[in-house]
């Protein structure tokens, strides 16, 4: 416990979603579980343990001291600042009692799986997934980690995420202050994604309400939400749920298990599966289905993440894997952040934090 919020929270445990202490990210996952809809297991690493270990670190008012003298618009003193940010954060020992109750979470999670599986572990910051913001895809994503010394590694890249280049310019454009910010850290079973995608409940090209588009590709779906792949493309009627137009995109790409490198890796996808459309009508009606689900859990539209596991049966084998306000059309235009390529760090940029060593990741196993 710090401040009285537990270091992690499971999916299915009987608390409230709270954005404070779950982020965005988690507190969608911990309502759409005790909703009932098919969310594979997983847990949250709490704000809490964020807070205590940037108290062990020291260094949150030197950080807040940096972020209000930068400028948003150069773009290259931000990379310098975000980099030495994140090489200082993971070279911090993380507290002592926030590990062990990572380290007893992972092990009861793996326990509910049936052993050692794979996991995903997503940021989720206190500021994302919200109506009035835009900030999916800010903070970092670790797919396929294996490992209980992989997974607190990354942990600790998601909490440092809070301070990628990206991040730091919304914020400063958008006038969110630095203080009082927080990072909890999702960690839920990986899905062995056939088919996967993304799911709006109104159209996206005019905010016509009456209509679900889907966007679906083979593998998981990451290359889809990063844009790495065309995906087929589906426009259904959100009452009768028939298809009003579908475009086939050119799926030559897509991301699978690799046991031997216990990782994804990209393939090519031959040209009789690329052309054809990777949803069968059933599939395509069970995706509608489950956002219209999501949208009357939330009563708005939603944007939805989903993927079919090829080690589950038909009818069964539906998993929604995230579900976020839709922003644009609801709350008006809103533009996609800056996206920002990392730089080393140079002296002279005014940032003290001691001795930064980014390699220095033994502190946290």
């Amino acid at each position: 416990m710090y401040n009285n919020i537990p270091f992690v929270q499971h999916f299915h445990e009987d608390r409230e979603p709270e954005l404070e202490v779950l982020g965005g990210k988690g507190a969608s996952l911990v309502s759409m579980t005790a909703a009932e809809m098919p969310v594979p297991p997983g847990f949250v690493v709490t704000t809490a343990s964020f807070d205590s270990f940037m108290e062990e670190a020291g260094i949150a008012e030197q950080i807040h001291n940096a972020l209000e003298k930068i400028d948003p618009e150069d773009v290259k003193a931000v990379d310098e600042l975000s980099q030495k940010i994140r090489d200082a954060l993971c070279s911090r020992k993380v507290p002592t009692a926030t590990r062990a109750a990572v380290v007893e979470a992972y092990e009861s999670l793996m326990e509910q799986c049936g052993g050692e599986v794979p996991v995903a572990v997503r940021s989720s910051a206190t500021a994302e997934d919200l109506p009035d913001a835009s900030f999916a895809g800010q903070q970092d994503t670790y797919l396929w980690q294996v490992g209980l010394d992989s997974v607190t590694e990354h942990i600790r890249k998601c909490w440092a995420s809070l301070y990628t280049s990206r991040a730091i310019i919304y914020r400063l454009k958008n006038n969110i202050p630095n203080e009082g910010l927080s990072m909890a850290v999702v960690v839920q079973k990986m899905v062995n994604s056939a088919v996967a995608g993304v799911a709006m409940t109104l159209n996206p090209t005019n905010g016509d309400i009456s209509k679900i588009v889907i966007d679906a590709s083979w593998g998981v779906g990451e290359m889809v939400v990063s844009g790495e792949v065309t995906p087929d493309n589906l426009l259904l009627d959100k009452i009768t749920l028939q298809i009003v137009s579908e475009h086939i995109g050119a799926k030559t790409a897509e991301l699978v298990p690799d046991a031997k490198a216990k990782a994804l890796v990209q393939r090519d996808v031959p040209q009789e599966r690329a052309n054809v459309r990777c949803l069968t009508d059933d599939e395509v009606v069970q995706v509608a289905k489950m956002a219209k689900r999501a949208e009357k859990h939330y009563k708005c539209p939603q944007d939805i993440e989903w993927a079919l596991d090829a080690d589950l049966p038909a009818g069964e084998n539906l998993l929604l894997l995230q579900s976020r306000p839709e922003t644009v059309h609801s709350n008006g235009s809103a533009k996609p952040a800056e996206k920002t390529s990392a730089a080393s760090p140079t002296p002279g940029s005014g940032f003290d934090l001691g001795s930064i060593t980014s390699a220095v990741m033994s502190a946290s196993k």
